[in-house]
């Protein structure tokens, strides 16, 4: 049962945020009726000019789909080939803090940056095209993956740990016979999930001229042309929901089922 302090500590708390919810509301002009009205119109307006969809530009937009795909892929198997090893680096159960520290920092600052940011950084270095994107991807992943990689790695049991280190092995040892074994159904379903979301993200890259389908999208938006724009988001729809299907089926032949419960 809760206290009378903490049961008045907890509305408190909830009246706070309440208070700064309607206190954002009002600054960002969730308020002003007017101005959600014209925009609630705006918005039919420019959903009516989606449709049709084009067909005449389905294999251009096929041909970007396709680059996007790639540009994730390989970007987030170059982020994983990076993540990795650094994550296993990372692991203060097997590391000492002189190297766990500045390599966890070091993935602080890479996951700080968002992919759009990188891909713009690596467009000014390399130029325009697929190159940029999938570095850009490529980085955002390593900052990702290494963050979960090294709580996986973390958590591993330490009972597990001192049983293999009590028969003498190595550290490249305990890393290949009990942290990576123990923690590979985390590693895998981290890894399908990152891939599922570059796939979006890569959609997005192009506005910053990185390539893919995302080129072609903010190009639409600029010459006006919904109807093509349509075409893009429904490819890009397809895709996406074609990939989890892939993934979610992955994931049932790759890693074990979750016990059963008694009733």
């Amino acid at each position: 049962m809760t206290s009378p302090p903490r049961k008045a500590a907890l509305w408190i708390l909830w009246l706070a945020l309440g208070v700064a919810a309607a206190a954002s509301l009002l600054r960002m002009g969730f308020f002003d009726l007017p101005r959600v009205a014209r925009g609630l119109a705006n918005f039919g307006i420019f959903a009516g000019d989606l449709f049709p969809p084009e067909t005449g530009n389905l294999g251009t937009v096929a041909g970007a789909m396709v680059e996007t795909l790639q540009i994730a892929y390989v970007g987030t198997l170059l982020g994983f080939v990076m993540a990795l090893p650094l994550a296993l680096l990372a692991t203060p159960t097997v590391f000492r803090r002189w190297v766990t520290v500045p390599l966890r920092f070091l993935l602080v600052v890479v996951r700080t940056i968002p992919a759009l940011l990188w891909a713009l950084f690596f467009v000014v270095a390399f130029g325009l095209g697929p190159m940029a994107g999938t570095l850009g991807i490529a980085f955002y992943t390593l900052g990702y993956l290494g963050k979960l990689y090294y709580e996986a790695f973390e958590g591993v049991d330490n009972e597990v740990l001192e049983a293999v280190r009590s028969v003498g092995c190595t550290r490249a040892q305990l890393l290949r016979y009990a942290v990576l074994p123990e923690s590979a159904n985390s590693v895998l379903s981290q890894l399908l999930f990152i891939f599922e979301y570059n796939v979006r993200a890569s959609t997005i890259l192009g506005f910053v001229g990185a390539g893919g389908i995302g080129f072609y999208m903010v190009g639409y938006v600029q010459l006006l042309q919904y109807r093509s724009l349509m075409t893009a988001l429904l490819v890009t729809l397809v895709v996406v929901l074609l990939i989890e299907q892939a993934s979610a089926r992955l994931r049932k032949f790759f890693l074990p089922p979750p016990p059963q419960t008694l009733a």
